[in-house]
């Protein structure tokens, strides 16, 4: 390994890959370490139940990516070396209820808005959409830009300019809104509160999270925009794509190569040390790690740190557990709704009342006795992921304790953890839930394969307590204060070091906003730095 680079990446989840690329392709030399035997992070595609049979482990849908600027950066090359994406033009997304009762949103908003069973709500609705997109620049800007920053302050004048200051309030009252809240003082009928609340668990927010009346148009515009995307073969393509890429940008890649520690120079980052080898950062150390271990294990204690943002950190708050279940079917489920079979991913639930009270229940530290249950259908868009006439479902469940203390349902045993009985148990009770929409399905099942929120934590030290999402997405731990209010930017307080992944700004998810964030401020920055040395030069 090159002892000294001008910078290295530390974690190659989609955050470092993205930032490691988009600097090599800049010209920096730059070496990617990453503690596990794979890159990647949560991105991988495994047989986890059958031969034949690829299921996303952890994550899989990319509308976040393909909508964002590090796609914008990287997509061409990527696109180059492989990548490619499945995408419909259908229905994309939906929610079916207890009682049977199926909403589904099309890519088509006005399609959607037929679903409606008050005239009043189908005009809000498009009427919420077209707002959005008439300020997706500004309000794009202010969620996914660096939100301490002179060009924050564009982005609000833009918003002021357009919406004046009663609309501008309009969306700061929806900044500070839930989204149980917002849908009911939008809407006339549950009809977007059972389509879109639950969406927010894929933010790591509950209905009556504050923010969450900011994000649902957000996430309505953008499904309606992009689609749900997959990696067409499997979300690994998408790592080999970047791995063919830094290798061609000639990226230092080491797998098995854990940070002990950073080292400090005259009070700056100068590089990290990786099995007990210094490796040495002309410019920069990018770290995509929990603000946990960032302020409390990686720095040494005498790094020029205030004392205040190493107690933020130690009180940094991690977010409900997650699980993911994964099940190959011998043919597709025979859904009740037979428009279903077409759908990629849809919920389970009763919007706001049902995963509200799973939300609660989890955080209470007990087993949901009514999951929202997250069903992803990706062969319905890349048949290769099956083998032919077969099947398979990609469940993701978001409210769940790390620890269970008891079962709302009072059936289960969940003393001692995440055991193979209790595990069997839960996965009993969600097949079930599942299988009432889909009386065949018990007969279709091969193989199941569960990852608990034990196993997430194994895999991945930054899924801290299972939570994959890097850290509780609560308002007073997003925007201007994420991670911590005493260093919510990306270039921590430490010169030198530079903080991204889920647990920073603009938050968790497929996007690589904040690799993206950092790469381009370290690539304008020695921009700047070398005019000015040019100058002078010439003077």
């Amino acid at each position: 390994m090159a002892r000294t680079v001008d910078a290295v990446v530390v974690g190659s989840g989609v955050n470092g890959l993205v930032a490691a690329t988009e600097l090599a392709k800049d010209g920096w030399s730059v070496a990617l370490l990453e503690q596990g035997d794979r890159l990647g992070g949560f991105i991988a595609t495994e047989e986890r139940t059958l031969p034949g049979y690829l299921h996303d482990t952890y994550s899989s849908w990319h509308p976040l990516f393909v909508s964002g600027g590090a796609y914008a950066a990287l997509g061409e090359d990527l696109h180059r070396h492989g990548l490619e994406y499945r995408n419909g033009d259908g229905f994309v997304t939906g929610t079916v209820t207890d009682d049977g009762r199926v909403l589904l949103a099309h890519r088509d908003p006005a399609t959607t808005a037929e679903v409606f069973a008050h005239a009043e709500d189908r005009a809000a609705y498009l009427a919420m959409l077209g707002r959005f997109l008439d300020n997706a620049e500004a309000i794009g800007g202010l969620l996914s830009g660096e939100p301490r920053s002179p060009r924050t302050l564009r982005h609000i004048a833009a918003l002021l300019r357009r919406e004046r200051l009663t609309g501008t309030e309009t969306w700061l009252r929806s900044a500070l809104t839930s989204g149980r809240s917002y849908c009911r003082g939008a809407f006339r009928g549950d009809e977007a509160d059972a389509m879109w609340v639950p969406w927010l668990l894929h933010a790591g927010l509950s209905p009556d999270h504050a923010g969450g009346g900011l994000l649902l148009p957000v996430l309505a515009a953008s499904l309606h925009g992009f689609g749900m995307p997959v990696v067409a073969g499997g979300a690994r393509n998408f790592v080999r794509a970047f791995e063919t890429l830094l290798g061609e940008l000639h990226v230092d890649v080491r797998t098995g190569h854990p940070v002990e520690r950073l080292l400090v120079t005259d009070g700056r980052v100068t590089g990290v040390v990786s099995g007990g080898e210094p490796i040495h950062a002309r410019h920069a150390v990018l770290a995509s790690v929990t603000p946990t271990a960032l302020y409390g294990e990686l720095l040494p204690q005498d790094a020029p740190v205030p004392a205040a943002v190493r107690d933020q950190a130690r009180r940094y708050r991690y977010g409900r557990a997650a699980m993911q279940l994964h099940v190959a079917l011998s043919a597709p489920p025979g859904w009740q709704d037979e428009r279903l079979a077409g759908v990629p991913l849809f919920h389970l639930t009763d919007g706001s009342a049902s995963t509200g009270i799973a939300c609660a229940e989890a955080e209470a530290g007990l087993l949901p006795r009514r999951p929202t249950v997250v069903v992803g259908q990706q062969h319905v868009i890349d048949p290769s992921r099956v083998p032919e006439g077969a099947a398979a479902l990609w469940i993701q469940l978001q409210e769940l304790p790390f620890a269970p203390a008891g079962d709302a349902a009072g059936e289960l045993d969940a003393d001692g953890g995440w055991t193979k009985a209790l595990t069997e148990g839960y996965v009993a009770r969600v097949l079930a839930r599942v299988a009432r929409h889909a009386p065949d399905l018990p007969g279709k099942v091969l193989a199941w394969d569960a990852v608990t929120p034990a196993d997430l934590a194994a895999h991945n030290p930054n899924a801290v307590a299972g939570d994959p999402y890097g850290g509780s997405a609560e308002l007073d731990q997003s925007l201007l204060w994420r991670p911590l209010p005493g260093a919510s930017r990306h270039a921590t307080p430490v010169p030198g070091l530079w903080h991204i992944g889920a647990s920073t700004h603009p938050g968790p998810g497929l996007g690589g906003g904040s690799g993206h964030l950092a790469a381009q401020q370290l690539i304008r920055g020695t921009r700047r730095r070398g005019r000015r040395r040019t100058g002078l030069a010439r003077r």
